[in-house]
């Protein structure tokens, strides 16, 4: 089923999940013990993360030097076909502009199409790592949107090769970010809320926020986003911070703020234990208040370690 009729059909609040693919050499049986704590929550959808390649240059023991190009987190089709074929649940693959071109992503939305997967997430996703500037391969995109448009172009039998005729339509859902605080790359709010704009002209669904700590930015967003005349849904997004060291850590990775009033209740916490606790005792009055307030649903990033998340599902759902 398609996340947006999910979300139409829900009579209350769901609560849906994020996890990242195995690294390399791991098994993905560590993946499914991540995810099974939270089946009895009956999540309908769990979004499973896509991460670029990297370039490398090793030298060799003659002197010499190597190139590599290394995908340390690789597997996001296959894991996606993987986990809805052991859970009761949909899966929403993330597919990014980073690293990959137009026909790459024709063709992983075609095995996308193949595995009868509905929903995806449309991301441009990150720059290099050691690098903040984003740019193109060649025959890639700058911005999400325009791979929204591809995604949709292939709804409607459009592929990039033209000469096909009578192409097999897809049937994707497609989801996109939204930034509570804005891209830390747009110069403000309403050059992002434009961007998002642009977005869902192009063909999403739905958006899901990146997290945040404040739920007053929250709601001005979606305020401004109405405003703006953007009416898809749009979901929060919430983690439970769970280290003194998130405390800069959080804003540095995903340029949000962190309250004055959760920093100083961090700085109270005698040890990692009262943080942690802390954590979800926040989350769980922001997912509550959030829901008072008639969220369709909340989107919580596991990131990799879900114990936290468990515990506030329980007291919240």
């Amino acid at each position: 089923m398609k996340v947006i009729d999910i979300i139409n059909r829900k009579g209350k609040p769901f609560p849906s999940l994020e996890f990242v693919p195995p690294i390399k050499g791991s098994d993905i049986n560590r993946l499914y013990s991540s995810i099974e704590p939270f089946m009895e929550f009956k999540p309908p959808f769990i979004n499973i993360t896509c991460h670029r390649e990297e370039i490398e240059y090793r030298e060799n023991s003659d002197g010499s030097i190597s190139r590599y190009v290394l995908t340390k987190r690789p597997g996001t089709v296959a894991i996606a076909a993987a986990v809805m074929k052991r859970f009761p649940i949909e899966v929403v693959p993330h597919i990014i502009c980073g690293g990959t071109n137009r026909f790459a992503i024709e063709n992983e939305l075609i095995d996308l199409n193949f595995l009868d997967i509905q929903n995806v997430m449309a991301l441009r996703g990150d720059a290099p790592a050691g690098s903040k500037i984003f740019k193109a391969e060649p025959d890639g995109y700058s911005y999400s949107n325009e791979l929204v448009s591809q995604i949709k172009a292939m709804n409607e039998g459009r592929y990039i090769d033209e000469s096909i005729k009578d192409a097999v339509l897809t049937n994707f859902c497609i989801g996109v970010a939204g930034y509570p605080e804005k891209h830390f790359e747009a110069p403000n709010i309403e050059v992002d809320i434009d961007n998002l704009k642009r977005k869902v002209d192009s063909g999403a669904d739905y958006i899901i926020t990146q997290m945040f700590f404040d739920n007053n930015k929250y709601f001005e967003f979606v305020a401004k986003c109405r405003e703006r005349g953007i009416t898809v849904p749009i979901i929060p997004g919430l983690k439970p911070l769970s280290l003194v060291s998130h405390l800069t850590k959080l804003p540095e990775t995903f340029s949000i703020d962190i309250p004055q009033d959760l920093v100083r209740l961090v700085n109270d916490c005698k040890d990692e234990g009262q943080v942690y606790q802390l954590g979800v005792e926040w989350c769980v009055a922001q997912s509550k208040e959030l829901i008072a307030k008639g969220v369709p649903a909340i989107h919580y990033y596991t990131m990799g370690r879900g114990n936290n998340v468990t515990e506030v599902l329980k007291r919240v759902f």
